[in-house]
């Protein structure tokens, strides 16, 4: 891997599934403010479905993090999933779209459960932090790319900023480096495990946005 970092090897190694996820168009129209009412409510029931497993795996890191130092952050961003921003802000969306947060879940939806679920049930901590990662980066790289003004409506304009605000790229950056300080000691068949993680977890988040984009 030489001077790369063992985070940017690993999305370097799904370059092109990456790109989709981060200029997917559905994203880009959440950044302009343009997604209909009826695809934004299908979107945010699915991903209203992610918050059980999520936090699940949030508590698995906890758990399985190799110092007090690794557990702090997590915690911490538990504490916000669970009780603050992002819960309140789905109830307020879905029900000014008229959505409802025990949707069915898609196809896609369980393929990722699952996949959460696997990783905290592996109690391995590089597979835990490569899933988390892949689902907390990739939205700051598209939400990143809005640009100001951002849209005035709140279910476009709070959705963005729950994930491109100074406290998140600090939460993105502290994964990225979980993932760095943990690659630095692995062997190669080691690392490709991981990376088989990684990858299938991308793969995941551009096939969510398929789906929304319906």
């Amino acid at each position: 891997m030489s001077e790369r970092s063992f985070s940017d090897w690993l999305r370097e190694q799904c370059a092109d599934e990456w790109t989709t996820v981060v200029t997917h168009p559905f994203a880009m129209a959440i950044n302009a403010g343009t997604v209909a009412d009826d695809a934004m409510r299908r979107y945010l029931e699915q991903d209203f479905q992610f918050v059980d497993s999520f936090t699940a795996l949030l508590g698995a890191a906890v758990a399985c993090a190799d110092s007090f130092e690794a557990r702090v952050p997590y915690g911490r961003f538990l504490g916000q999933v669970a009780t603050t921003e992002e819960k309140t802000y789905f109830h307020r969306a879905l029900a000014e779209l008229g959505g409802r947060t025990e949707a069915a879940p898609e196809p896609v939806t369980e393929e990722f459960r699952r996949l959460m679920d696997q990783a905290r049930t592996s109690q391995d901590y590089a597979l835990i932090v490569a899933v988390l990662c892949v689902a907390e980066w990739t939205y700051l790289g598209w939400a990143s790319r809005a640009v100001a003004p951002l849209p005035e409506r709140f279910v476009h304009r709070e959705w963005i900023e729950l994930h491109d605000g100074v406290e998140f790229r600090g939460w993105v950056r502290f994964l990225r480096g979980e993932l760095d300080r943990l690659g630095a000691g692995m062997d190669e068949p080691r690392r490709r495990r991981v990376l088989d993680v990684f990858a299938r977890a991308v793969e995941l988040e551009r096939r969510f946005f398929d789906m929304a984009a319906g």
